[in-house]
């Protein structure tokens, strides 16, 4: 029935929000390989023994934790959310944990159009930063090398990934093109887990590592394509065509910028996962948005860039924009 259906989106949070508070207390990361009893868990994490034993329960009722007896352990499934899982979905989880705060001040946000528990990521602490560039790296790992598939990169010699986070699409980039260096541009926080994945691949003799934040300082310049890989839908308009001028001067004539991000259609109601982005922006910047490819085209064109065009679709955040520089 259909009041069925709608009362089970509603009920999600239930779920949710027990998956998260176990991973706050890195219980898969614990569990993984190794069980334990409730009193156990309950000794070394100082929690209450019953409510623990609930929370546990509960993730054996949705199979992340298996239970014999009174002893629990991580599942296959669960294993996804240990930290020692070699493809460890957790950085990803505890950034939706630090979303759940802000998500929580949606209706105070539509009323007054801010959101009183806003706090910009860089502003929560290194632990939570970095659990953000994490989760990045998370999203990225698979989709980076999609993208770098798709897009036709022989044509290019320098890359300028700018806020390129751990490096995840400057790597992907870099093993498609062999040929190709890269200037990877980011917070000076950031810049050393750059490097040490870069080093980790093998590939820091090709990459130029330079810390700055775009909102204020210039970009480097002699690249002939700039990536913007999920960065405009945390700007406004005015915040893009100001960094579209930035990466303008940085480029060589007849350089390329390419965009990756949700891009939506004319009525702003596809695809679904952009729309719940954009509310994500709503509570969690001053001015982000989920943009379509004609605000896209124009804000690019305001900035001097031309020949606009979609190159890639998609459903989620793996659309791809690119325009060029004029060569005069």
């Amino acid at each position: 029935m259909i009041e069925g259906e709608v009362l089970e989106d509603v009920r999600g949070f239930l779920k949710s929000r027990v998956i998260l508070t176990a991973a706050e207390f890195d219980v898969f990361t614990r569990l993984d390989g190794e069980s334990a009893t409730a009193e156990t868990l309950a000794g070394e994490l100082d929690c209450d023994k019953r409510c623990l034993t609930r929370l546990l329960d509960c993730l054996v009722a949705v199979h992340l934790l298996k239970k014999e007896r009174t002893l629990y352990q991580t599942t296959k499934r669960g294993g996804f959310l240990s930290s020692t899982h070699p493809a460890t979905e957790l950085p990803m989880v505890l950034h939706l944990n630090g979303l759940w705060e802000t998500w929580s001040g949606l209706t105070e946000t539509v009323k007054t159009g801010t959101n009183p528990r806003r706090k910009p990521i860089s502003k929560r602490g290194k632990e939570s930063f970095k659990a953000f560039i994490d989760a990045m790296h998370v999203v990225g790992r698979d989709l980076s090398r999609e993208i770098a598939d798709s897009y036709n990169l022989d044509s290019f010699k320098r890359l300028l990934d700018i806020g390129g986070a751990t490096g995840t699409y400057t790597i992907s980039f870099l093993e498609k093109n062999p040929e190709m260096t890269a200037v990877l541009f980011d917070l000076p926080d950031v810049v050393p887990w750059a490097e040490e994945s870069l080093e980790a691949e093998g590939l820091m003799d090709r990459v130029e590592l330079v810390a700055g934040d775009f909102y204020k300082d210039e970009l480097p310049v002699g690249c002939d394509l700039a990536l913007l890989s999920a960065i405009i839908h945390q700007n406004s308009p005015e915040q893009n065509i100001d960094l579209y001028r930035k990466i303008h001067r940085a480029l060589l004539p007849g350089g390329k910028i390419l965009i990756r991000d949700h891009v939506m259609d004319s009525a702003r109601t596809y695809p679904p996962q952009g729309t719940l982005f954009a509310i994500n922006m709503l509570v969690n910047t001053e001015g982000g948005d989920t943009y379509t490819f004609a605000e896209i085209k124009n804000t690019l064109e305001a900035a001097g860039f031309e020949a606009a065009q979609m190159v890639r679709t998609g459903e989620t955040m793996d659309c791809l924009v690119e325009a060029r520089k004029p060569l005069i």
